[in-house]
């Protein structure tokens, strides 16, 4: 594996080694497109889906040695990994069979590329509360609404859509998930550009957009459930992947301190090897996870995983100015050409605010994990109307 990945990241692919990091997700897009569809050739997209499902059946440790080798020779941001992480191993459990039929096998060649219609400009970290609406209308169902934060809509071919279609009901229970077509007349991207520069991700405005009726993942009504469990396999093997990547960062990091003569500094040796030990923390805590199997997804340890990465990487984008000094503050070209260390600072900025702000998991571990009250509730053992 590590010889395949070596050998196929030069020649014709050797200009994306490297790229599609954090604030630079929208470089070299069409040949990270080509180079997913080479991944797809060689059967490494899906490795860990059932054989059933045309993956490979790859062991949870298998999977982790290949999201670090990928990591360690550096390979491009997925373009794919929407699909093959998340909206795949959905339909795999929850989908039909005709579905499965229809939308993976795509999927593992690279040729269908997936975004995630979840957020709205009212239901961010409260995702039960979005207001996109989708009515059935014969064969097809159709969808008013707007979207945001929809990393790689601009070049999907389809998203799916977490919607209302009973706005009698309670709101977690009147969703559904449906699987929408981009490329249609009522489907409009609105590109948002960052404080990078880039424009990784968009607004999406559904004005009249339509899917096949049975383009819904479980039934009407099931939104919640389904939206839920592709959430929950956010968390599988490729966090071992991330944490190496951040690595990467960090030993970048470190180069630079110590041709700048930084690291000769006693409080910046510290902060180096604060980060390292948080990496190391962070290793640890992935694998303990991922060792609960099939509850991985509620453990404990799971809910702390986002806010203690977030925070971490927001750290280690203070760090790396520190470390650069002055040259921090020049660009490397004109008008607004960044390093990659400007790049990763600018971008962490908002780790601790995406997929859930902060506040999120801490309401998430106080609630779950140590059994306290709700935020704004009684203390335990009273009722709601004591005083």
């Amino acid at each position: 594996m590590a010889d395949w990945l070596a050998g196929a990241l030069r020649g014709r692919f050797a200009a994306v080694r490297g790229r599609g990091g954090p604030g630079d997700e929208s470089a070299c897009v069409e040949e990270r497109i080509a180079w997913e569809q080479h991944l797809g050739a060689h059967r490494w997209i899906g490795l860990g889906w059932p054989r059933e499902a045309g993956g490979r059946g790859a062991s949870l440790a298998q999977q982790v040695i290949f999201y670090e080798e990928y990591a360690r020779a550096g390979g491009p941001g997925r373009i794919g990994h929407i699909g093959e992480t998340l909206l795949g191993p959905t339909l795999i459990a929850f989908g039909s069979d005709a579905q499965k039929r229809r939308f993976l096998p795509p999927i593992l060649r690279g040729e269908e590329l997936w975004c995630q219609g979840y957020s709205e400009p009212n239901a961010g970290s409260d995702l039960a509360n979005v207001q996109t609406r989708a009515r059935l209308e014969g064969a097809h169902w159709v969808i008013d609404g707007q979207k945001v934060w929809t990393s790689w809509s601009e070049w999907s071919h389809w998203c799916f859509v977490l919607c209302r279609t009973d706005p009698e009901a309670p709101k977690h229970r009147g969703l559904s998930y449906l699987l929408v077509p981009m490329r249609q007349p009522g489907v409009s991207v609105r590109p948002i550009r960052q404080i990078t520069g880039t424009a990784e991700f968009s607004e999406v405005f559904f004005d009249g957009a339509r899917t096949d009726a049975d383009c819904i993942v479980g039934q009407p009504g099931d939104g919640w459930k389904v939206a839920n469990g592709t959430l929950a396999f956010e968390r599988g093997a490729s966090t071992l992947g991330q944490n190496l990547l951040f690595r990467n960062e960090l030993a970048e990091i470190i180069a630079v301190a110590k041709r700048s003569g930084r690291a000769a500094d006693p409080l910046m040796r510290q902060r180096l090897a604060d980060a390292w030990i948080g990496l190391e923390v962070m290793r640890t805590n992935a694998l303990r996870v991922l060792s609960h199997g099939d509850g991985a997804a509620t453990a404990p340890a799971a809910m702390i995983t986002k806010l203690y990465w977030a925070t971490w990487h927001r750290k280690l984008g203070e760090l790396a100015m520190d470390a650069l000094g002055p040259e921090a503050l020049v660009g490397e070209g004109f008008p607004y050409e960044l390093s990659a260390l400007q790049r990763l600072f600018l971008f962490t900025r908002s780790d601790t605010i995406y997929a859930g702000s902060n506040q999120i998991p801490r309401n998430l571990l106080a609630e779950r994990a140590l059994g306290l009250p709700r935020e704004g509730g009684p203390p335990p053992g009273l009722p709601r109307s004591a005083p």
